[in-house]
């Protein structure tokens, strides 16, 4: 990998956190049921990656591209952090989805007669959505930058937590009685939804450094919206409180020092 190469190195990285997402789905082939202190600790793992990534990976060099390009710190990352959590809010407010374990009563969006595979499944796509396009902008901002390390860095992160984030996805629906096969398939589709958007990322802001700072908190907004709306309600949800917070605490952790280090 070179920084010069954007979209390659988006593609292959997030082959690699689908690879991931594929391993932790398969789990659901495993002769034992969903544990909902496994899913609870997994939910709150990717949380902590997520949030530890929105701000090293994303907002810090953000805000660095900013005053070198003469502006001020603070003004493209903040503008771009809101206006990706408002276009995630529209995304939730538009698109019908149900998150896994919710009875049908629970789902988002407006209202449709859609199946409820389909419901889960779109509820899956808005959540991977801002994994992909914060790999995919930070590659870009690494061809802007000549450096590769922090996206590098970032895109081990978010694989790391793909593996119990897919097994969160495919084991609950197993639960629900859907077949192992489908289950399975829906898990590892949360990891495929990762490519498209960081292809698609790092073809739209390839070479473009006006823009990369509130690109960059445009990801981390939409990244810090999805753990916010979904995923930490979603890991306290059964109780397991303790379990969930220490380990968005560990994820955090992980994340924190994966960036410094090698970034």
């Amino acid at each position: 990998m070179v920084p010069s190469a954007p979209v390659f190195n988006a593609f292959f990285a997030t082959i690699f956190t689908w690879l991931m997402t594929l391993a932790g789905a398969g789990m659901v082939f495993l002769p034992f049921r969903a544990d909902r202190k496994l899913l609870d600790a997994s939910l709150g793992f990717a949380a902590g990656i997520m949030l530890a990534a929105s701000f090293w990976s994303l907002l810090a060099p953000a805000i660095e591209l900013s005053v070198s390009g003469g502006f001020a710190g603070w003004l493209p990352p903040a503008a771009g952090f809101l206006t990706g959590g408002l276009f995630l809010s529209f995304l939730d407010r538009l698109i019908p989805h149900l998150h896994p374990g919710c009875p049908p009563e629970y789902a988002e969006g407006f209202r449709t007669t859609w199946h409820r595979n389909r419901l889960l499944l779109l509820a899956v796509t808005i959540h991977n959505i801002p994994e992909g396009l914060a790999i995919g902008v930070a590659f870009a901002a690494a061809s802007v930058e000549g450096v590769i390390a922090a996206p590098l860095a970032l895109a081990l992160g978010i694989g790391i937590q793909n593996l119990p984030e897919g097994a969160a996805v495919s084991l609950p629906l197993r639960g629900e009685g859907v077949s192992r096969e489908r289950s399975f398939f829906y898990g590892q589709l949360s990891g495929a939804v990762e490519i498209v958007a960081a292809v698609l990322g790092a073809l739209i802001l390839s070479g473009s450094s006006f823009f990369m700072p509130a690109a960059l908190g445009f990801a981390a907004g939409a990244m810090v919206f999805v753990v916010i709306e979904d995923i930490i309600p979603e890991c306290q949800r059964g109780g397991n409180t303790d379990l969930a917070t220490v380990s968005a605490l560990l994820g955090f952790t992980l994340m924190m020092v994966l960036d410094v280090a090698l970034g």
